[in-house]
């Protein structure tokens, strides 16, 4: 039997073969966010301090226990006649009971998400703008964006269409209250 090599049939479907078959780079990230590729390298260590933090208190105090992964790449719905969004946002956290993870590829459904997080680093646009409106489309029920350059976190929920609905931007030090099924308000004392 012969192989015949598959032709892509569209633009889109020819950038997705071309994103899932890149080599990246140890340490280095890449996602397919609204038709462009976008290759990010190794996060700081303040960056990483801002996830280790969080992730910490929702381990602690979450009404709901969590399961969480770190650079977790998330299939999502994309706009107009761009491929699926591939996208790994810094932190994934989903309820324990669901055990999405468990059987979850390099690729997953964000079905059952619960909440996602970003720290922006080298392209901040991406994070505040880009990304959102991909976790909006996906449904993911809230998004935390944690802004260095702005010394702010952002609570946005109420996903709808291409966007959230609503959203609460405090500065670094005041307390988040994080809705169900987190329901606790999450410290950012020392963030600064």
């Amino acid at each position: 039997m012969t192989a015949v090599a598959h032709e892509p049939t569209t633009m889109a479907e020819g950038l997705l073969e071309i994103f899932l078959s890149l080599d990246t780079p140890e340490g280095f990230r890449a996602e397919l966010i609204e038709g462009e590729i976008v290759v990010t390298p190794p996060p700081d260590g303040e960056h990483e301090r801002y996830i280790s933090r969080i992730v910490r208190q929702v381990n602690r105090r979450s009404r709901t226990d969590m399961d969480f992964s770190g650079n977790k790449g998330l299939k999502l719905k994309s706009g107009e006649a761009c491929p699926k969004n591939h996208v790994i946002p810094d932190v994934t956290f989903a309820p324990l009971e669901l055990d999405v993870l468990a059987s979850a590829g390099s690729w997953m459904p964000c079905d059952g998400v619960a909440m996602v997080m970003e720290v922006t680093s080298t392209k901040p646009r991406a994070d505040r703008e880009v990304k959102r409106r991909c976790y909006a489309r996906g449904g993911i029920p809230l998004y935390l964006l944690v802004d260095r350059d702005t010394s702010s976190i952002t609570l946005f929920s109420a996903p709808e269409k291409d966007d959230y609905r609503q959203h609460c931007t405090l500065p670094l030090g005041k307390p988040v209250a994080l809705p169900e099924p987190f329901a606790f308000d999450l410290d950012t004392t020392d963030f600064l």
